[in-house]
């Protein structure tokens, strides 16, 4: 409770982040159904049993909707942290650059057995709805950001690349650990989560030192 805050207040800003929670949650479940130019904002509404005017108020547009569905996928187990904040933590704890590599490769497929159906759903949407190919964009850069700040690890460890910048590590960590590959590997070709995350600090390390 903040400094000024009532009990009653602090009830109705509890039931909104709740009621914004359902909202999120039923939206995931009709997107990854039905698809997401097929699920209408009416749909969503009915099946959180709110108004329309409830989603615009407490998330925003359809488009937004479908970001706050990523978001809440990407977090972890039992933690409101943001996956690319737990990241950058792990990574300016570990003590060498194989240490780094590591925990990039568990992030990577942590993040991708979570968010590697709503992922795909963005791309499949960024095709035909100029707002979700801007929230597209926004994600990769993000990612490529937090990636440079892993190379900039990488490189005070001495496990970075020579001649290699911090923009061209950072594309080549994204490129490696892009959901895309996850899903043909692991979801497609069958191979195990214990496969791909070994395959992958191998490459990184291929990649990158």
């Amino acid at each position: 409770m903040t400094k000024h805050e009532t009990p009653a207040e602090r009830r109705r800003t509890e039931r909104a982040g709740e009621t914004r929670r359902d909202i999120v949650r039923a939206a995931g479940r009709l997107m990854l159904h039905r698809g997401y130019v097929a699920t209408s904002i009416g749909a969503i509404a009915a099946e959180a049993d709110v108004a329309v005017q409830t989603i615009y108020n407490s998330v925003g547009s359809k488009a937004e909707l479908l970001a706050a569905v990523l978001e809440l996928a990407a977090e972890g187990p039992g933690t409101e942290d943001l996956v690319p904040a737990a990241l950058r933590q792990r990574v300016v704890a570990s003590s060498s650059a194989a240490e780094i590599l590591r925990v990039v490769a568990d992030w990577f497929l942590a993040v991708n057995e979570r968010t590697v159906n709503v992922l795909l759903m963005i791309s499949q949407a960024a095709a035909v709805d100029g707002d979700v190919r801007a929230i597209e964009r926004r994600s990769v850069a993000s990612r490529l950001h937090t990636f440079g700040e892993v190379a900039s690890s990488l490189r005070a460890l001495r496990g970075l690349r020579g001649g290699m910048s911090d923009p061209e590590a950072a594309a080549a960590i994204w490129a490696l650990g892009h959901p895309q590959v996850y899903r043909m590997l692991v979801t497609e070709f069958g191979w195990s989560s214990e496969a791909y995350r070994d395959w992958l600090e191998k490459a990184l390390r291929g990649a990158l030192s």
